[in-house]
């Protein structure tokens, strides 16, 4: 995914202070435009996303020079900017047209993008439309309209391309939106122990198959383990730098996302159980299971944040499984050279004992995790 700072000529995007709003390719930076990207990256057999923030504007920028009406700004007060930013007025049908057009000359220009991060980094602050006039009151319903009719117009031409919602994280998940996207981002904030936290509370309200959580550099007192273990219960990504991992962690990235792939219609299509939550601060452990529709797999994912005390080994008690059907439990996304130590690793249960006594697959090694499939027999 090629981020943000690829565009702006007149006022080039080297910071969040210029060119936003000026969607052409900086030739000092791309010489070659977006498409010789788009080549360079099917050379190397990998598929080619771009980041847009088409919303927005800065003051500094060739479309705020041409069109400074089209911004939300109030009259006679002095203009408030978050992130150096204002949000265009989508309640105007000719600001549809631009933000649509933003889209689809990216896409004419280069139809193999196969995929789009669209941001949104700023609420709306300077509350007035230039063009809603006397109806100020309708502001934000005209806005939200104007933002679902334009991408009802890209669903029209372009009813595949995964498309992600993001608003400097989970700013903007709203379900409303979601007819038209594929996943949402869920924060910004990367760090595992956090994320535990985050992908927990979403999860409350929305499926984890439209949840993005990616493996990053955040927290390094974290393993790469830990760190994929935590992203692989919701959409699995990675926003990291390979070249700064091992040979052993290699392998246990490559091996963990066959995994995932092996599982996904588990996790993403299957039932979530919340079984033990991360804010019960006597435990300072979290676990969720996964099921299958036939209630043939399940996938369970347990983690040790940070255990303030060792106590007792306490067992998990999983949901959603057949009780008088016999269950193999597998310990996965080992590293390599590594054995499990999960006591019940390899061996058979029922699934009414699976559900009354469980299993202990937790440690009070903090950020630590165990990924474990259970699969009927």
């Amino acid at each position: 995914l090629l981020d943000d700072g690829w565009f702006g000529n007149k006022y080039p995007r080297n910071d969040d202070h210029a060119g936003l709003g000026d969607w052409q390719a900086m030739k000092c930076k791309l010489p070659g435009g977006i498409p010789k990207l788009v080549e360079f990256a099917k050379q190397a057999g990998i598929k080619f996303g771009i980041w847009i923030e088409p919303e927005m504007v800065n003051p500094k920028s060739e479309l705020y020079e041409k069109h400074p009406d089209w911004a939300i700004t109030l009259p006679n007060r002095k203009t408030y900017y978050f992130r150096n930013q204002l949000v265009l007025d989508l309640s105007n049908p000719e600001v549809q047209d631009f933000v649509y057009n933003v889209v689809d000359s990216i896409l004419t220009e280069n139809p193999s993008i196969a995929y789009i991060k669209w941001d949104c980094n700023s609420p709306i602050t300077n509350i007035y439309s230039n063009y809603l006039k006397d109806r100020q009151s309708n502001l934000y319903i005209d806005h939200n309209r104007g933002f679902y009719k334009i991408c009802e117009r890209v669903r029209a031409k372009y009813p595949h391309i995964p498309i992600m919602l993001c608003s400097g994280g989970g700013g903007r998940c709203d379900y409303g939106a979601l007819k038209y996207f594929t996943e949402f981002w869920c924060s910004d904030n990367t760090d595992p122990v956090e994320r535990c936290f985050i992908q927990w509370g979403f999860s409350q309200v929305f499926p984890c198959k439209l949840m993005c959580a990616h493996v990053t550099s955040w927290n390094k007192k974290s393993s790469i383990k830990f760190r994929t273990d935590v992203a692989s219960m919701c959409k699995l990504g990675f926003d990291i730098g390979l070249k700064d991992l091992g040979a052993d962690e290699i392998k246990y990235v490559q091996q963990a996302v066959a995994n995932w792939n092996k599982n996904k219609d588990v996790i993403l299509e299957g039932d979530q159980y919340r079984l033990i939550s991360p804010y019960d601060t006597e435990s300072s452990h979290m676990a969720v299971n996964y099921v299958s529709k036939d209630k043939k797999r399940c996938v369970l994912f347990a983690y040790n944040i940070l255990p303030r005390y060792q106590s007792k080994a306490f067992p998990c008690r999983l949901q959603g499984l057949e009780r008088n059907k016999k269950y193999k439990v597998t310990e996965i996304n080992l590293m390599p050279n590594t054995e499990s130590n999960l006591k019940e690793n390899g061996r058979v249960f029922s699934g009414d004992f699976l559900m009354k006594v469980g299993i202990e697959p937790f440690s009070f090694v903090h950020m630590t995790s165990k990924v474990i499939e259970i699969n009927q027999v």
